[in-house]
């Protein structure tokens, strides 16, 4: 059968890419590896995980939230197979929603491993070794991305002791000693889950910060937040080992300034070091698709390779691994395929870390501002002067907002709070429209309203805040 689209990989940029080229009318199927639909992001990663860091969050608060609010219960006691239930059923409700979704859209699903023949060309095995051939005017490879591992080491996972975030999300029980290797987003939003239902937890981290390229003064804020909930970090460290060791496993690392090495033991360890471009399997080199240094698939601004009729998107090419990056590029180029206009804005992409308190950040950091020469003005609010806060007692945390020196134009936006990934968004949509911190901070807001400390952060921006 001949397609306008087959699309490889059905992760949050191939499914939406699918559903959007669709609904411009052209012919589509999509080639998923796996039994369902989503990918990693809703099989294995974002979905799972977020149900088991509301899950644990419940549960943490039932402990020791409660009674100054004067609520007064029995200690809550974990049952952790239901919990892990309440993740599967979640994961289940959202991959057969794709499902129903490729359904509604007249898109062909193709359980199987997908690969390029050719330009115009896509095999697909199945599992019982059967193999059939797409005819197509465009292929999208859309693969995603798979595991890191730690450059130089050589680790076996076997996602019971040794675990990736797969493993980390199925574990039949609490850990009593939980390291995490790896101080980024994944590391420390799954160590918080295992923290929450009762495990020591300790990061290994390489740099000498945690959060990678977040904004410096945010991640000290919330590191400072984490040790005081009980994590335990190791900053600049190298990790040059891990191994079993009896029913558990045994961390070694030494500091990246040079030092003695020391090695620390766990019931389990998370290797959280990042994540590498899938690419394995699908044909590329025979197909003459070029590859850059760091395994990611070469395309020009319109998503297409090298190779005329094959595009890429999402984890497999250039810029943020972020499930709604892979989403935009999906709809763009889904556009750009029906003879539109596709456009991904890469300076306005919101990113958020689900720990509690949570993080979030769009635009530039102080750091990327200052390395690029430019004249910019901060304005914070803190969430201890905020009403709604003090009456939900989540008052950790702060707003901070960076515009031009010269313009008012809003480049950065940054918040450590409660639902600080839901109030990042209106700072997403000014940047979006160019707005200023004085249009931000001259809107109306309701009140009262955690989103209020983002209006007075805008305020302190490009004049004085009114509540501190």
């Amino acid at each position: 059968m001949a397609y306008d689209v087959v699309v490889i990989g059905s992760g949050p940029g191939g499914y939406v890419c699918a559903i959007k080229a669709a609904q411009l009318g052209l012919k589509v199927a999509v080639v998923e590896k796996r039994a369902t639909y989503g990918g990693t992001c809703l099989n294995v990663g974002c979905i799972p995980s977020k149900a088991l860091l509301h899950a644990s969050e419940m549960f943490h608060h039932a402990a020791h939230g409660m009674d100054s609010l004067g609520v007064e219960i029995p200690a809550p006691k974990l049952n952790l197979e239901k919990m892990m239930a309440h993740k599967d059923a979640t994961v289940k409700s959202n991959v057969d929603g794709v499902a129903f979704l490729f359904k509604k859209n007249k898109i062909d699903g193709l359980i199987g491993t997908g690969k390029i023949v050719a330009a115009g060309k896509v095999s697909v095995t199945a599992e019982d070794g059967s193999t059939q051939e797409l005819e197509t005017k465009n292929i999208v490879i859309a693969t995603g991305s798979d595991v890191a591992g730690i450059p130089g080491v050589n680790v076996e996972v076997d996602e019971k002791v040794i675990v990736s975030s797969t493993g980390a999300i199925a574990l039949d029980k609490v850990p009593q000693n939980l390291v995490v290797v790896g101080g980024g987003v994944i590391g420390l939003e799954l160590g918080s889950v295992w923290m929450r239902l009762g495990a020591k937890v300790t990061v290994v981290e390489y740099l000498d910060t945690i959060l990678g390229g977040m904004d410096g003064e945010v991640s000290k804020q919330f590191q400072r937040m984490l040790a005081k909930q009980g994590m335990t970090f190791n900053l600049g460290e190298k990790v040059t080992g891990v191994e079993k060791s009896g029913a558990g496993a045994k961390v070694t690392f030494e500091p990246v300034k040079g030092g003695e090495a020391q090695t620390i033991e766990a019931d389990v360890v998370l290797i959280s070091t990042g994540r590498k471009p899938y690419t394995a399997g699908l044909g590329l080199e025979e197909a003459g698709v070029a590859l850059d240094n760091r395994g990611r698939v070469e395309i020009d601004g319109h998503y297409k390779t090298n190779v005329d009729g094959i595009y890429a998107i999402g984890d497999v090419v250039k810029g943020p691994m972020l499930a709604h990056k892979a989403e935009d590029e999906g709809v763009a180029l889904a556009e750009i395929l029906a003879g539109q206009h596709g456009h991904v804005n890469y300076d306005v992409i919101p990113g958020v870390v689900y720990t509690q308190p949570e993080v979030a950040s769009v635009g530039k950091t102080e750091e990327e501002l200052k390395a690029a020469g430019v004249a910019y003005k901060v304005g914070k609010f803190p969430f201890t002067a905020n009403g709604r806060a003090r009456a939900m007692q989540v008052t950790d945390g702060f707003v901070k907002i960076l515009a031009d020196k010269e313009t008012d134009r809003v480049l950065g936006g940054h918040i450590v709070g409660f639902g600080a990934g839901e109030m990042i968004h209106e700072i997403a949509v000014l940047m979006e429209f160019g707005g200023s911190s004085e249009d931000l901070g001259r809107t109306c807001h309701a009140h009262p309203t955690m989103s209020e400390a983002v209006k007075e952060a805008a305020l302190a921006t490009f004049f004085k805040p009114l509540h501190m």
